[in-house]
């Protein structure tokens, strides 16, 4: 192991706060405001304003910034801003650099040791700050500059294998919604002509139980789900959550491998109905009132067509538009989901998809374990990497 000196984070470099902007400044012309949702999510626009501003707030291409506000694990990190010129917003320092760190090797040690930040950070659940002094005392590596480069190239090298795996599996999930359209045709036009049918002629629609306190009284437990448990397409099961419950509402609500859960409201539009497919993980399961579950007939309709339906563009329209509104939460109802009509191919093409679907997700299965022991490695790599291991 090799023994690199340590400073303080404050030694090496100096935080600048960007500038408080206030909503009712921003513009639609002028130089972008770089704001938090700008680093870590390229896609969000940009506010604009046409002030002259003292030259500190200026962010320019190359910069190393490092967000301190903000929701842990999302918000909080370090970047090397690749936008346009701008002004930078507050809750971001822009970080200068004494000539004897590199910026990459800051921006990799820094995002390494971002659970110790997170640990020194205060305020109320969800949205949490790091203060200067706190930053400024994190210890930090400062090996010769010809290291920092060799290590600095290494996880370009290892971070790089990352992107490509990233890349490769957008590609396969772009590959189900595609064999939809080349099997079945776009639905809002049907060109096969197939019979446009209701869901409740297909499937059994039904809500979930409510969570109350009450419940905490009843002495049958079970496990159940929630919106957060259901994504669009697939379904994430890090936490389950028990509630109380009767024996009659078991024997209803118990959900079924090959169960679509529908998402009943969401604050965005957009995620109303979004859907998965229940797979059977988790024996004795039920879901809460805020997920519509539809059991489809085995006969008529499968999993995957119905799934593949309500994620497309015609199926996120009609619930989309059939929803209703209240306190800024669109809802839907069993009824909307049983009235949503859909053209009803013939089984044994349906059963000819799900097939094919069964296919592509082995490969995203073996994709998402490739990914896993790629982000594994490379987080021992940070990990040796400043500890003078690598």
């Amino acid at each position: 192991m090799k023994r690199w000196p340590t400073k303080l984070l404050g030694e090496v470099c100096e935080l600048v706060n960007g500038r408080p902007f206030k909503p009712q400044e921003w513009e639609e012309v002028g130089l972008p405001i770089v704001r938090i949702q700008n680093l870590t999510d390229r896609t969000k626009p940009f506010n604009y304003t046409t002030q002259a501003l003292p030259e500190k707030f200026k962010v320019k291409r190359g910069d190393t910034l490092l967000s301190w506000s903000g929701t842990p694990g999302t918000s909080f990190g370090c970047f090397r801003w690749d936008g346009p010129e701008g002004w930078l917003n507050q809750h971001i320092f822009n970080v200068h650099l004494a000539d004897e760190v590199l910026p990459a090797f800051f921006i990799y040690q820094v995002n390494s040791k971002l659970n110790e930040l997170i640990a020194k950070s205060h305020g109320g659940v969800g949205l949490q700050h790091i203060t200067k002094g706190a930053l400024s005392s994190v210890k930090v590596t400062v090996p010769p500059l010809a290291e920092q480069e060799r290590i600095v190239k290494l996880l370009d090298e290892a971070d790089e294998l990352r992107k490509l795996r990233a890349q490769a599996d957008r590609r396969t999930a772009d590959l189900i919604p595609a064999l939809f359209d080349e099997m079945f045709g776009d639905p809002s036009h049907n060109p096969r002509r197939w019979d446009l049918t209701a869901i409740s002629d297909m499937a059994e629609v039904q809500g979930g139980l409510q969570v109350t306190s009450l419940r905490d009284t009843y002495p049958q437990r079970c496990l159940y789900l929630r919106v957060a448990n259901v994504q669009r397409g697939f379904l994430v099961l890090d936490e389950i959550k028990e509630i109380g419950l009767l024996n009659s509402e078991y024997d209803r609500g118990k959900l079924v491998k090959g169960d679509l859960l529908l998402v009943e409201g969401n604050g965005n539009p957009k995620e109303v109905g979004r859907a998965a497919i229940w797979d059977g993980s988790i024996e004795d399961c039920v879901h809460q009132n805020h997920l519509i579950r539809v059991r489809p007939n085995g006969n008529l309709l499968t999993s995957e067509y119905l799934l593949a339906f309500v994620n497309s563009e015609s199926g996120r329209s009609y619930f989309h538009g059939s929803g209703n509104t209240t306190s800024g939460l669109v809802t839907i109802s069993t009824s909307i989901v049983k009235n949503c009509r859909i053209p009803l191919p013939p089984f044994p093409l349906q059963k000819e998809f799900a097939f094919r679907v069964f296919e592509i997700r082995a490969m995203q299965a073996e994709q998402a374990a490739s990914r896993r022991r790629l982000d594994d490695l490379f987080q021992s790599m940070l990990h040796r990497a400043f500890q003078g291991e690598l």
